[in-house]
């Protein structure tokens, strides 16, 4: 029997979304579907995602979006994006009966429209308002497949991990997430004066070693600024995109989560530059992190970059920051709005972003 993950925790005998959770297990189960998670007591993290994908078949995402699961949804739409293997063919329908997801879809659609987002992602978290209607998009896509993310290789992954010490006289690492589709000139150019900045600063530059968008821009702008280096990727998403030039360190990763840990673990601070989905998704993890104490973000600081949108007077971030408006007196993260003020709080190791 083909299995499905089903999101969510049930909170207790009370929980309001525990008669939603039983009429979607019981349309699952009658429909000869094997069930994940179906108590809503299983937890999933960085460093068990990729093996939990590799175990499903589909996923359903319930109403009563925690920040957990709006990472886990944003996590397989960039699994899809970057044409992991083991998301071939499986299906991902999201139940928004309590408008719990609103503020996602909405953040999704307006990168879609800055060109943030190549793809229509609702063609791939299909969006549902009832359990039979989750149940007719999980089955027609068994039947019919996904749609072509219209991404093919360019190259073959003969990539291997390698490192150069950062000089002494560093000062700290910036680790940058940020979009490597984009290819609106004024982000571009700004990127690439992000990354000379950091080098001109003494700070070492990490990020996900893309060579194309601004990710690239950043790269290409600290490594020709003379700078310390470093960036983590994955042999799938390498075949895709290549491998920057003039990286000091590279650290190769069998999936996106380890990428991510690895880049986290190497990094003092970050920044949230313009970016797509999985610019969201990288920065749903750090808060996910730092919010549960994680070790490896203990006094590590996160910076939103919200500069206003090419040709608008709106923020790039703000849907973003609306998400995140039941965290942002946690201490959490801090927002600039100008590059100047941003590599002004980079430098500033001793206070708090």
């Amino acid at each position: 029997m083909p299995i499905v993950r089903l999101s969510g925790t049930v909170e207790g005998e009370c929980d309001a979304n525990r008669e939603s959770r039983a009429r979607m297990l019981y349309t699952l189960f009658a429909n000869g579907w094997d069930i994940y998670n179906s108590n809503g007591d299983q937890r999933i993290t960085l460093s068990n995602i990729e093996r939990k994908i590799q175990e499903s078949d589909a996923f359903v995402f319930m109403p009563g979006a925690s920040l957990e699961d709006l990472f886990k949804a944003v996590s397989i739409f960039v699994g899809y994006q970057t044409l992991d293997p083991h998301l071939f063919g499986k299906a991902t329908s999201i139940l928004n009966t309590d408008d719990s997801w609103d503020p996602l879809l909405e953040l999704l659609d307006n990168l879609q429209e800055i060109g943030a987002i190549r793809q229509d992602y609702r063609q791939f978290l299909l969006i549902a308002q009832s359990p039979s209607e989750v149940l007719k998009c999980v089955d027609r896509v068994r039947v019919e497949g996904l749609p072509d993310v219209g991404r093919e290789k360019v190259t073959t992954n003969h990539s291997d991990s390698f490192s150069n010490p950062r000089p002494e006289d560093y000062r700290a690492n910036v680790c940058i997430f940020c979009s490597a589709s984009m290819e609106n000139p004024s982000y571009l150019s700004e990127g690439y004066e992000l990354g000379r900045l950091l080098a001109e600063n003494k700070l070492g530059c990490v990020s996900g070693a893309g060579t194309t968008g601004v990710m690239g821009e950043v790269v290409k702008g600290a490594a020709e600024a003379g700078g310390w280096v470093a960036g983590s990727n994955v042999p799938h998403i390498i075949e895709l995109e290549g491998l920057p030039e003039g990286l000091s360190a590279f650290w190769l990763t069998p999936d996106i989560y380890t990428r991510m840990e690895a880049m986290i673990e190497n990094s003092d601070k970050f920044v949230i530059f313009p970016g797509g989905a999985g610019t969201v998704q990288e920065m749903f993890a750090l808060l996910i992190l730092k919010a549960a104490e994680n070790p490896m973000m203990k006094g590590k600081s996160i910076i939103i970059y919200n500069r206003p949108v090419a040709g608008s007077t709106d923020g790039y971030w703000d849907r973003l920051l609306v998400l995140l408006e039941p965290w942002k007196d946690a201490n959490l993260f801090a927002v600039e709005t100008e590059l100047d003020g941003l590599i002004d709080n980079l430098g500033n190791l001793n206070g708090k972003a």
